[in-house]
């Protein structure tokens, strides 16, 4: 058998670390998944057979016990994330100038989010998409065509900016010759439901086996040495009313979901 998948995830007790620690080994045996969080940090696993090897750590408070753990991994996944923007930003800069401090440096992917592009289609607050938030279908003149993933960051508030500085992160990391994607994540959540009182969630829902299978996409298109380092893409799944382009992933990288919001609804 082909040597393990060693992935490390820094925040990986959340909605989207659970999901990673518990459908990536679904889908290749060879991923063996550690996480690095801070102590206490609640597990949002649910499945039993979710991967559960843990490191309590604050890497805000140990630096340098944070970079002694980053050795011998091939792929690391930045979640974590603080609702302070100036020690967000902080925080971002230490992980990757950590990261590229390695020999050899592992692909990396960088969490970012739908909201990094807010200003793109105001959430859901007008034209069109206020329209579709409210599933007001039959009211719709002209369907908005997709957000492209190419579009560059457009935010409207910290949130939205801390995300952009994860990506631009990701593309100096690119620059440098290294193998880099951001994941504009959806909405994930643990239970997977997109019955969510979220406005308009049924549009930017992402199951969490759908985000797995998008990480799973990347690392193999970055083994088989076709991975477009530097790009960010939209992690949605395929629900009927998306209003994000995820056909350039599909293309580039073969991300296929298997999810549909709409599987809720009557």
């Amino acid at each position: 058998m082909d040597r393990s998948y060693r992935v490390l995830l820094i925040g990986g007790r959340g909605n989207i670390g659970s999901g990673l620690r518990t459908y990536l080994p679904k889908l290749d045996p060879r991923y063996r998944v550690v996480s690095i969080d801070l102590p206490g940090a609640p597990d949002r696993a649910t499945e039993p057979d979710a991967q559960r090897v843990f490191i309590d750590l604050d890497l805000m408070a140990d630096p340098e016990a944070f970079r002694s753990h980053l050795e011998g991994y091939d792929l690391i996944v930045y979640l974590s994330r603080t609702r302070d923007y100036p020690r967000m930003r902080k925080m971002t800069d230490l992980v990757f100038q950590a990261i590229q401090s390695l020999d050899p440096v592992p692909m990396v992917i960088g969490s970012s989010s739908v909201h990094a592009v807010d200003d793109a289609y105001r959430f859901f607050n007008e034209g069109e998409y206020a329209v579709l938030a409210e599933r007001r279908f039959a009211d719709i003149k002209e369907w908005p065509k997709p957000i492209p993933a190419t579009l560059p960051p457009c935010p409207i508030n910290d949130y939205g900016r801390e995300k952009a500085h994860v990506e631009e992160w990701v593309e100096k990391m690119a620059a440098n010759g290294h193998a880099a994607v951001a994941m504009r994540w959806g909405g994930v959540n643990w239970q997977n439901t997109a019955l969510m009182t979220e406005r308009g969630y049924f549009a930017v829902w992402c199951h969490q086996e759908d985000a797995a299978r998008m990480v799973h996409a990347c690392y193999t298109s970055h083994l088989a040495g076709r991975l477009v380092s530097g790009a960010h893409y939209f992690v949605i799944s395929d629900n009927t009313y998306n209003i994000f382009d995820i056909d350039t992933p599909r293309r580039e990288v073969g991300y296929d979901p298997l999810h549909n919001a709409e599987s809720f609804y009557p």
